[in-house]
């Protein structure tokens, strides 16, 4: 059995993810026998007859329905281009999504999905704490074109999510629930399917309430929100995707009708990948597997030293989350993994915290994540500087936290840096 994109299978046997990363999508004979697709450089494509102009414009800008055995042809780079068509291709894998749309940053992916989905008067309500620069767009630029943003907090819930809307006539407005999980930078939980279930009930027959979900922190091998009743899930690649520090994308993925209305938004506002962005990230697309599963070997080792370590105060790490724990049964049900991504307290406040990141020399002191490299940050000061003071208090943001996003270097050589770091404190 096989689908238009490539074989998934061998015989009865189905090929696993990090199989299909290799070739799934392409085929040497396409471009001279090359095992990997080459970059297509090109802004424009010739077309072989004037007829096949017609028919692929007609398709792309919607002017008729795509029949069952046509593709859309190739027109310009904007619109779409064999790199980032291979890309979206192996992108759906992971997750099981229909459907991809990559983009040359995070949040232009995420400001694509917003203004595709959500119209003046409807309300948008959203988990906190959340990345600085998605709080920013949330509370500062959305309201500027008529849509309401709502904010609940991770921890509460259900019952956060839904007493956010019961202000104001707010659930019959509802258009969208979007959430970080697990949330920047405090690692806490949203029980992705009590959102579904909150947006199907406000949903109406001519207005769907959807469920985004920013699944960045744990990436697409430990998470997979579309299972568990999200309609779009998206990503920053720049992070565990693209795992090098060395490009800028974003992606949605989600059924093959939403992805198109995103794709549609995405021609106009010319936001979407590269083949240069493309290339380099089907390349580090290989290797996603060992790196986040070496990540993550040696993140439990690492939370399980820090919060040992008589200078940390608190350790937030879902590897650590006990039976008693609110976020317990979510991670249990929600999470393969607990993933690479550990805030830590450090006893004291900010001048401790700073203390220690001077003194770090192997783990590099840089924002973002999910790269080979191990990085360590202040939230507070530096990603979610953005966010009012009392307002990061609410979110459990302190002076006192660090953020370590950790990389394929040896356990061992992170942990002695750490140590030798915390004895400067």
């Amino acid at each position: 059995m096989s689908d238009e994109r490539g074989k998934r299978t061998i015989g009865s046997h189905r090929l696993s993810p990090e199989s299909l990363m290799m070739s799934y999508g392409y085929r040497p004979e396409w471009s001279e026998g090359a095992v990997k697709p080459p970059i297509f450089q090109t802004s424009t494509f010739a077309f072989a007859t004037a007829e096949d102009g017609k028919a692929f414009f007609e398709v792309a800008y919607g002017l008729r329905e795509r029949r069952n055995d046509e593709t859309l042809g190739l027109i310009y780079s904007r619109l779409n281009n064999p790199s980032l068509e291979i890309l979206e291709d192996r992108l759906t894998l992971w997750d099981g999504a229909e459907a991809a749309a990559a983009f040359e940053s995070g949040m232009a992916s995420i400001a694509t999905t917003a203004f595709t989905f959500l119209r003046p008067g409807q309300v948008l309500a959203f988990s906190e704490p959340i990345y600085g620069g998605t709080e920013y767009l949330f509370h500062n630029i959305l309201p500027e074109f008529g849509i309401e943003t709502v904010p609940f907090a991770a921890w509460e819930g259900r019952d956060g999510l839904e007493s956010a809307l019961a202000a104001d006539g707010r659930a019959a407005r509802l258009g969208m629930v979007y959430v970080e999980t697990p949330a920047n930078p405090t690692n806490r939980l949203v029980d992705i399917r009590a959102c579904a279930e909150v947006a199907r009930a406000h949903s109406t027959d001519d207005r769907r309430v959807l469920v985004a979900v920013d699944n960045t922190f744990l990436g697409p091998l430990w998470q997979h929100p579309l299972k568990h009743g999200a309609d779009l899930v998206l990503y920053s690649l720049t992070k565990f995707v693209g795992g090098h520090s060395d490009l800028i994308a974003g992606a949605v993925l989600g059924d093959e009708e939403l992805i198109t209305r995103v794709k549609a938004t995405r021609t106009f506002f010319g936001s979407m990948a590269g083949p240069w962005t493309g290339w380099l990230l089907l390349r580090s697309m290989e290797t996603l597997k060992l790196r986040m599963t070496q990540q993550v070997e040696s993140a439990r080792v690492i939370a399980d030293v820090l919060a040992r370590h008589p200078k940390v105060k608190r350790v937030y790490y879902p590897g650590h989350l006990e039976p008693d724990d609110a976020d317990y049964e979510i991670f249990e049900r929600q999470c393969t993994s607990p993933g690479s991504m550990i805030s830590f307290d450090v006893d004291g406040g900010e001048p401790e915290a700073f203390r220690l990141l001077n003194h770090l020399q192997l783990i590099k002191l840089a924002v973002s994540l999910g790269g080979t490299e191990s990085l360590a940050e202040h939230p507070a000061s530096m990603t979610h500087s953005d966010i009012p003071p009392e307002a990061q208090v609410r979110m459990g943001i302190t002076g006192a936290m660090v953020r370590l996003s950790v990389g394929v270097e040896h356990a061992d050589d992170l942990i002695a840096d750490l140590t030798a770091a915390l004895e400067a404190v």
